[in-house]
């Protein structure tokens, strides 16, 4: 019956992360009813408040209550009946899984695949989606699998010439890298918080279109404020989640209130203050703080004398795959670093397993000094398992980058 008595981790992986301790002091706070006048307040005020962090315009901006997977099965169990076509693009595991998720809902899946460590250009989409005429494209922005960064600028303006939706799951790279979800036509994106919003996972953000909620809520009526439970389509299909039905959590975030589940009240605090620390700190200067932190690392993995994963042209800001060398133990060297140094590192899998380190610098680590001890850290680590190392330069390099960016 002991007090938790955590290790004081620096979570330096592809995420979970350390939390903004702004965020583990929202998240203490005492609750009210989930329909307490101050708790739809706080709710309006979230919708209002991601809307900024999506930059978007979408009335259908909310939270849903668990990790960013229920996000992403949300959208996709929500939009797809048995039958409709979906296509999905998969440069890493997390297109994996949202196939998987698509297949769940007895959609007809369709996916093109490239290298791990490659990403996809808007051509090679636009003539599967010419092939396959899909109901939906779902594509994930930024894979940690791989530490790519799917550009989507174009996707949007392709899927609208072809009467497409276009879904993104932009978990690991919103508040990181660039996101526009109007000027890109993004009909669909869901979030975590873990990564660089600075928070636990256990919320998922999600915005809607208007015309993804259209067809959305074709599927689901409402009359006299109460749900037929036995109304279907007219293909004869319901939404198969009650949990994830968007149509009646969208009620229940909208001025109906309608009751579908009781608000996980802590963790819309702790998705709120994420949001307000992102905000707060300016968009522009946490991308900026972001994007320093990733070069840092990325040119003290590289003055260190170790090879970066992937094509650099397209690496996330906020997290680098490192390729292991050869006359090392990975796993034994990431422990080492744990119980030592109290520094984690990611490890990979999938056609990368016991090949490639990964390396986040995210929210509340995307700061100098969590960057040079991981450096420092790392190198002592490697040079004591027998790497011949140019002693400093590691540091040094990283220095150097972050004098140069200010």
């Amino acid at each position: 019956m002991q007090p938790l008595s955590l290790p004081p981790r620096l979570l330096m992986g592809p995420g979970p992360i350390n939390c903004y301790p702004r965020v583990l002091s929202a998240m203490s706070t005492q609750l009210v009813g989930q329909y307490d006048p101050t708790m739809t307040d706080y709710m309006n005020d979230v919708m209002a408040l991601y809307r900024q962090v999506f930059n978007t315009q979408n009335e259908q901006t909310f939270l849903i209550d668990g990790t960013s997977r229920a996000g992403i099965e949300a959208a996709i169990v929500s939009i797809l009946e048995p039958g409709d076509k979906v296509l999905v693009p998969i440069f890493g595991r997390f297109g994996h899984l949202l196939a998987e998720i698509a297949e769940r809902a007895d959609a007809e899946v369709h996916t093109i695949e490239i290298p791990w460590g490659d990403v996809f250009k808007p051509e090679q989409i636009e003539d599967a989606i010419k092939k396959v005429q899909p109901k939906l494209l779902a594509i994930v922005q930024g894979d940690t699998s791989t530490t790519m960064l799917q550009p989507l600028e174009e996707l949007g303006a392709i899927c609208r010439a072809h009467d497409v939706l276009f879904y993104t799951d932009a978990t690991a790279s919103i508040a990181g890298n660039p996101f526009e979800t109007d000027k890109w036509q993004i009909d669909a994106v869901s979030v975590g918080l873990q990564k660089c919003l600075g928070g636990p996972s256990g919320s998922a953000p999600i915005s809607l279109s208007e015309r993804f909620v259209h067809s959305v809520r074709q599927r689901h009526h409402v009359e006299a404020g109460i749900r037929d439970a036995h109304h279907k389509d007219a293909n004869g299909q319901r939404i198969r989640s009650n949990y994830f039905d968007l149509s009646m959590i969208m009620d229940y975030w909208g001025e109906e209130r309608l009751n579908h589940h009781t608000e996980a009240a802590t963790m819309l605090f702790g998705a709120r203050e994420c949001a307000v620390a992102l905000l707060t700190e300016g968009q522009d200067a946490v991308l900026k703080r972001h994007q320093l932190a990733g070069d840092a690392m990325l040119a003290g993995i590289q003055a260190m004398g170790l090879t970066p994963f992937g094509d650099l042209d397209h690496k996330m800001a906020n997290v680098v795959g490192v390729n292991i060398p050869d006359s090392v133990d990975g796993e034994a060297i990431r422990k080492e670093l744990l119980t030592t140094f109290n520094i984690e590192i990611g490890t990979s899998f999938g056609p990368l397993k016991g090949k490639v380190w990964r390396i986040g610098t995210m929210g509340y680590n995307a700061r100098q000094d969590a960057v040079l001890h991981t450096l420092q850290s790392l190198e002592t680590v490697l040079r004591r398992g027998g790497c011949k190392l140019p002693l400093g330069e590691a540091v040094d390099t990283a220095m150097s980058i972050y004098r140069n960016g200010d």
